[in-house]
């Protein structure tokens, strides 16, 4: 299975950002989306797991909030635009997480617009924490890009960054 990850779209879907997610099975979009037609646009390619970010408004529907836990391919997902609120989550200083909870294997942010991909300690709790980078507005010198998660017999078999354009 795979999972293609984006954030930070801010009212634009590139035209190679949408071809590069034509082979996924999942879509993550870490927030930020900041046009409900985005999410149309990759709904026709997968189904697509989305969160808010600090320039969208609620007007996606019920089903995209400002935090995700999905399920796919077996492994446990934690979705939140901001790196702080996700920190915040992992460490249990929300509610978001309930005592008992399994803890998500992969946990992934924008925001940043900047790709960063973190695993052992720097990342526990969870496996690994993933920021996609921006597929529309790069920052701190890095490409527009998004990232590809390949899950196997429910385990993370690979995480890649896919530099755009």
């Amino acid at each position: 299975m795979l999972v293609g990850v984006l954030s930070d779209t801010h009212g634009r879907l590139p035209e190679d950002a949408y071809a590069e997610l034509a082979d996924c099975d999942f879509i993550i979009h870490a927030g930020d989306i900041c046009d409900p037609g985005i999410l149309l646009q990759l709904g026709e390619l997968a189904p697509v797991c989305a969160v808010l970010g600090n320039n969208d408004y609620p007007e996606y529907g019920e089903s995209v909030r400002t935090v995700a836990t999905p399920r796919i391919g077996g492994v446990g997902f934690l979705v939140t635009h901001t790196p702080a609120d996700l920190r915040a989550i992992l460490s249990g200083r929300t509610q978001v997480l309930k005592p008992g909870d399994p803890v998500p294997r992969v946990a992934i942010h924008g925001h940043t617009h900047v790709p960063e991909l973190l695993r052992g300690p720097d990342a526990s709790p969870a496996d690994v924490v993933l920021c996609p980078g921006s597929v529309a507005r790069p920052r701190g010198g890095s490409k527009r890009q998004l990232a590809k998660i390949e899950i196997e017999n429910g385990a993370v078999k690979e995480i890649r960054f896919v530099e755009l354009g």
